[in-house]
């Protein structure tokens, strides 16, 4: 079980090492570091799944209520990582110095895919109700707050010209009133 535990450490090095590359090196064959951590977190969480497959109590009422949730976090999380940007300016092509995306989800707060991420694990566990699946929610949703912190006082700021412009104008996790009436009023 614990090499699952292993493989989101490595997912979460591979995402370190994509940050850090688009604002220093911009190599373009590092950028894929974004998907390997990217699948590496997925196999860590199938793989939590399977190895508990036994231990799920099936009640089908109770699954697909937080089951219908889970998988609609977990759209939110693709749709806002990967179609809501940009996508090759975002992760394929590292050139110049880009600008903030605000519309959309992004006018929403400043990280958006950390609510979603959270969203997911939380009635991923709901449904499946797996004990190490609460635990390794909980450690992934930490590990990933530090990791958007990361990005939020360092990334961020060094790889797009106006992110401290960006700062004062959007909350960072948690929308408000002007964020909310601003992202309904940009999304397409």
């Amino acid at each position: 079980m614990y090499a699952f535990y292993i493989n989101w450490a490595s997912s979460i090095s591979f995402f370190a090492v994509y940050d850090i590359n688009s604002v220093i090196f911009k190599n373009n064959v590092i950028n894929s570091f974004f998907f390997l951590g990217s699948f590496l977190l997925i196999f860590a969480t199938v793989g939590i799944i399977l190895a508990s497959f036994n231990d799920i109590i099936w009640d089908l009422w109770w699954m697909s209520i937080f089951g219908i949730l889970s998988i609609f976090f977990l759209i939110l999380l693709v749709y806002t990582l990967f179609f809501a940007l940009p996508f090759n300016e975002t992760y394929i092509i590292n050139n110049g110095s880009p600008k903030v995306y605000r519309n959309g989800l992004y006018a929403l707060c400043r990280h958006p895919g950390v609510l979603w991420f959270a969203g997911f694990y939380f009635f991923l566990w709901l449904t499946l109700r797996i004990p190490m699946l609460l635990w390794a929610g909980i450690i992934f949703c930490s590990c990933n707050f530090l990791y958007i912190v990361f990005q939020d006082r360092w990334t961020f700021i060094h790889a797009f010209e106006d992110y401290n412009d960006y700062k004062k104008s959007t909350p960072f996790i948690i929308p408000n009133f002007k964020s909310i009436k601003r992202c309904l009023l940009t999304l397409k």
